[in-house]
C-alpha cells in the first residue's frame, strides 16, 4: 500500500534561517529569508509554546505584508506547531520515532526530515515527507555530531539519489562554500551561525541569497 505523502512545498526552498526565537524569525524574514526553521530551546513548556506561537504570528504578519507565503517550519514540537497553526514541522531521526506522523500529516503540515547518509534518506523515503535535509557537509558546533561529515562528493550523490525530493543542505556552511554546495544539485541551504553571528543580518542574508542567483546563472548556460 503506498504511504500518502505530507503536503507539498516547492522544490526550491531558497535560503532557510536556522534561529533560536521569533524576534530572530521576524528578523531574518525582514532581511529577505526564504524559509525559516524555528529552533528553540526553552525547557519550560509554557514558555515553548508563547515563543512558537509568537514566531507563527511574525510570519503571518510578514505574509500579509509581502502577500507572499511564509515557509516557518518549527524543528521538534510537532503538536504545537500544530495548534498554533504553522506552515511545517522539521524533525530529526530521533524524534520520527515518538511524533504523531498522522497527525501532523491529516493537520496539513509539510514535514521536513533530517538525514544524515543513504540509509536514513531511504528510511524518509517511506514516509513520504514534504522535504528532507542533507548533513552535516562540513564539520559543525551547532549540535554534536554524530557522523563524519558529507563533504561535497558525498551530498552530490545523495542529492542525485533522492532528486524528486525538495532538498536542503545543512551544516558548517556559509557564505564561502555556499556555491559549490548549491553546485551539488540541492534547492536549499540552511545556515545557523553564518546569520545568528553575523555582524549585520541584512548582509549576510544579500550574500548568500546572491549564491542562489550565481548558480542560477550557470544552470543556464
Amino acid at each position: 500500500m503506498r504511504v500518502a505523502s505530507f503536503a507539498s512545498c516547492p522544490k526550491n526552498l531558497g535560503l532557510s534561517a536556522v534561529v533560536p526565537d521569533a524576534q530572530w524569525v521576524a528578523k531574518v524574514l525582514q532581511a529577505g529569508a526564504d524559509t525559516v526553521q524555528l529552533r528553540a530551546k526553552q525547557d519550560d513548556r509554557d514558555q515553548l509554546k508563547k515563543e512558537i506561537v509568537a514566531a507563527v504570528n511574525a510570519a503571518q504578519v510578514h505574509s500579509q505584508k509581502t502577500s507572499h507565503t511564509v515557509r516557518l517550519f518549527i524543528n521538534d514540537h510537532w503538536q504545537m506547531a500544530i495548534d498554533a497553526g504553522a506552515y511545517g514541522v522539521h524533525l530529526g531521526q530521533e524524534d520520527l520515532e515518538s511524533a504523531d506522523l498522522a497527525a501532523i500529516r491529516d493537520a496539513g503540515l509539510r514535514l521536513g526530515v533530517s538525514t544524515h547518509g543513504v540509509a536514513q534518506m531511504q528510511q524518509a523515503h517511506l514516509i513520504r515527507p514534504s522535504y528532507m535535509a542533507i548533513g552535516a557537509i562540513f564539520p559543525t558546533t551547532t549540535k554534536v555530531m554524530t557522523s563524519a561529515p558529507q563533504g561535497l562528493e558525498k551530498l552530490k550523490e545523495l542529492a542525485y539519489l533522492m532528486s524528486d525530493y525538495p532538498l536542503v543542505a545543512i551544516g558548517g556552511i556559509n557564505v564561502d562554500n555556499a556555491r559549490a554546495v548549491l553546485a551539488c544539485g540541492v534547492g536549499s541551504i540552511a545556515v545557523v551561525h553564518a546569520l545568528t553571528d553575523a555582524p549585520d543580518v541584512e548582509v549576510a542574508i544579500a550574500q548568500l541569497k546572491s549564491c542562489f542567483e550565481t548558480q542560477a546563472v550557470l544552470l543556464h548556460h
